[in-house]
């Protein structure tokens, strides 16, 4: 999970220090079962999220999905999953389902409760503009999927 053409991200980053980036970062650590990813710095690997609006005017409009595209997706999801898990003690289920030109639904559920419903175009370009955004977005869907089980904890708890 790394790229050649690697943002750099300061090592003292606020983000690389949050529950988030902490999840983050071994989330993506465990998508590496042969372990080529054992000497690689925390930043670097988070460096595959930071897509720059350079980066992404380089990249076309209409592509297949690379495996590690797809990869960078649902380690983000599931990261946040696993935040609210830690957050409610439910457990929290995400699944993505995209085809080959990069359409597809990504589905958080916690019980038979449906947390986050969204729709994605283009995931070969997936990406945020700095870990800051990427956290700020994390943290927007996580506020509005533990609300939704407050609000709901009935059927979040079946």
């Amino acid at each position: 999970m790394t790229d050649t053409n690697a943002v750099l991200i300061a090592e003292d980053d606020p983000v690389l220090t949050t529950e988030f980036g902490m999840e983050l970062i071994r989330q993506l650590r465990a998508t590496d079962a042969y372990g080529h990813a054992d000497t690689v710095s925390n930043t670097k690997m988070l460096s595959v999220f930071i897509l720059t609006d350079e980066k992404k005017r380089s990249l076309p409009v209409i592509g297949n999905v690379d495996a590690q595209a797809i990869e960078r997706i649902q380690v983000f999801y599931n990261t946040i999953a696993i935040l609210i898990e830690k957050e409610c003690r439910l457990m929290a289920t995400s699944l993505v389902h995209l085809n080959n030109e990069g359409f597809g639904r990504i589905v958080i559920t916690v019980g038979k409760l449906v947390v986050l419903d969204k729709t994605v175009r283009e995931a070969h370009r997936f990406g945020f503009p700095s870990l800051s955004k990427m956290k700020d977005e994390a943290d927007k869907v996580l506020s509005i999927a533990l609300e939704l089980i407050g609000d709901h904890s009935s059927v979040a708890g079946l």
